[in-house]
Parts: structure tokens; C-alpha cells; sequence
């Protein structure tokens, strides 16, 4: 799952509020504090603002009536999860937020980015408590049973541990160690996975710290209660340059799988109308520019967007 050096450094610090170094955290650096909150970024305005993207008329004409109808895609995030998607500022900022806003121009609606618990989005798509969702959802067997996913950008996972690595972390041996991560998230699957092979080898387990958000995640981290954290390759790589020197990666990132825009199951043209929008944007190089400008690695980048890739 997996960031960014041309950043103004405004928009910086109320991002990393979490590391609890120049910014008190709350809701207006992390996205922790108002989780259920409503913001929306009109398309070209505030932090959603990525230059002008022609509407596709044909592309437009695929929305189905009753989600354009109020002239708004609702879609679902976790606004704690810098630089995929944060708060700065009171407004919805981010990766994320730039290709959903990108792909709202395109489909000639804006986008309204409401803020949720992680692991409330997907029940809130099968609720239609939101249109879409944008929040880092790797693809996977399971998700898949119950939405659809459309892809956008491939990410790995990855292991952060202080500075200098004072606890002799690896990434294939954290057995006896104190690890953090997000709740709801890949990771705790992987983590889960990785403690079963530690106590069945007869090795001491994992002390697994479950997280609402992501920036809570870094902030254990960095306030030395957990020894590392799992997150995605982005975020990691994100957290590493923010900290000032704190803390650090080991290893290269592992299971490397695609982002997905999460629409409901059976969705239609809608996904096949968010699919074409995604590939325009990879096509006319407003897809990189947006990458380029939150310093996502290129290796991640797609240049097919797929409903559904096999997983």
C-alpha cells in the first residue's frame, strides 16, 4: 500500500500533526479527531485541485441517474492516512483526493469526501451510506466477494521501526515485539498470520496494537509505546521523511497488490464508467502528475486500470 518531497511545507505539517513534533494532533492535522464528519472539495478548488480535466461527455452520460442526480458521487474515507488521504486545513487532502477529484471532472460531478472509521466504508457502501469509496483499499479475494473494486495504483506493505532500528525489527521476525497498525487494514490479516507462525514454532507472540487511524498508528511509534508498525508502502515512506529522522524502513516492501475504488457489487456502468475516467487520466498524464505531486514511487503506477483484476 505505498510518497511525497514537492509538498509546500503548509501543507506538511498539519498532515504530520500525528508525529507530535512542531503540531498538537487532533482533527484538523490527523483526521482522527472528526471521523464521521462531512467535508467536500469541489472539483479545481481547495485541496482538490489538480488543473483542468475536460469532462468526458460520453464517459458522463454512464453515471447512473440516481447517483448524478443530486450532482455529487458521496465517497467514503479515512482521512487519516497521509499522503493518501488526510485533513488539512478542515478540507479533505491527498492523493486519493486529487485522482477522486480528477475522476469527479471527468464524469462531469464533484466529488464529496466524507470522512469514516476504515473499517465502516465498505458496510457503508452495502448500506449506500456512500456512493464510492476511495481509502486505500487493496484488492483482494475477499472484498471482492461483496463490491466491486476498480484499480489505480499498486502498493506493498511495509515495516517502520525507529531510527537506527534500536530493537532489531525484521520484517520476517517480529515474534516478541510490539507492533502497531490500523484496524480493518491488510496488515492486521498479515500480522495475524505472522503471530500464528511465531507461537507454533514455540517463539513468543506478537504484542499487536490495533489503531483506529493510521496517524494514531505513527504516533505510538514515534512516542515509543510500539517498537514498529506495518502500513502501506506510501505511508510508510510518507511517515519516514515526515519524522525528521526518527524513524526508518527495514526491508523492501512485501505483497505487493492493487489500490481499488470500491463501488457497490454489480455496479455496472457506474464502474465502468469510473474505469474509463481513470484510464483517461492515465493516458493524457494528468494520472502522473497527480502521483508526481504527492512523490508516490512510479513503480506503483498503472497504465490499464481494471474492474475487478484478479487477485
Amino acid at each position: 500500500m505505498a510518497r511525497g518531497t514537492q509538498l509546500k511545507a503548509i501543507a506538511l505539517l498539519p498532515a504530520f500533526a500525528l508525529v507530535g513534533l512542531t503540531v498538537a494532533c487532533g482533527a484538523g492535522g490527523s483526521g482522527a479527531g472528526n471521523v464521521g464528519s462531512s467535508s467536500a472539495a469541489a472539483p479545481g478548488t481547495g485541496s482538490g485541485d489538480v488543473g483542468a480535466v475536460a469532462k468526458d461527455d460520453a464517459l458522463a452520460g454512464m453515471v447512473p441517474a440516481e447517483v448524478k442526480a443530486d450532482g455529487k458521487v458521496v465517497v467514503g474515507q479515512d482521512q487519516s492516512y497521509p499522503p493518501n488521504e488526510f485533513v488539512d486545513g478542515g478540507k479533505p487532502a491527498g492523493f486519493d483526493v486529487d485522482l477522486g477529484t480528477a475522476i469527479g471532472q471527468v464524469l462531469g460531478v464533484q466529488m464529496d469526501f466524507q470522512n469514516a472509521a476504515f473499517d465502516g466504508i465498505i458496510p457503508g457502501i452495502g448500506a449506500k451510506k456512500y456512493e464510492l469509496a476511495m481509502s486505500s483499499f487493496s484488492i483482494n479475494a475477499e472484498r471482492l466477494q461483496s463490491v466491486d473494486m476498480i484499480s489505480y495504483y499498486s502498493a506493498g506493505t511495509s515495516l517502520a521501526v525507529l531510527k537506527g532500528n534500536p530493537d532489531g525489527l525484521k520484517v520476517d521476525d517480529l515474534c516478541g515485539k510490539k507492533v502497531a497498525v490500523q484496524k480493518g487494514t491488510t496488515q492486521v490479516e498479515d500480522l495475524d498470520k505472522k503471530n500464528a507462525a511465531c507461537t507454533g514454532a514455540g517463539k513468543p507472540a506478537i504484542d499487536i496494537t490495533q489503531l483506529q487511524a493510521q496517524t494514531d498508528v505513527n504516533l505510538a511509534l514515534t512516542a515509543k509505546r510500539v517498537q514498529g508498525e506495518l502500513a502501506d508502502s506510501p505511508v510508510i515512506d510518507y511517515a519516514v521523511k515526515q519524522t525528521n529522522g526518527q524513524l526508518e524502513s527495514v526491508g523492501a516492501p512485501y505483497d505487493t497488490a492493487p489500490y481499488g475504488i470500491v463501488l457497490p457489487k454489480n455496479s455496472g456502468d457506474f464502474g465502468k464508467a469510473v474505469q474509463g475516467a481513470i484510464q483517461k487520466l492515465i493516458d493524457s498524464g494528468a494520472y502522473k502528475k497527480i502521483l508526481d505531486k504527492w512523490g508516490l514511487n512510479a513503480a506503483g503506477a498503472v497504465t490499464k486500470s481494471e474492474i475487478n483484476p484478479a487477485s
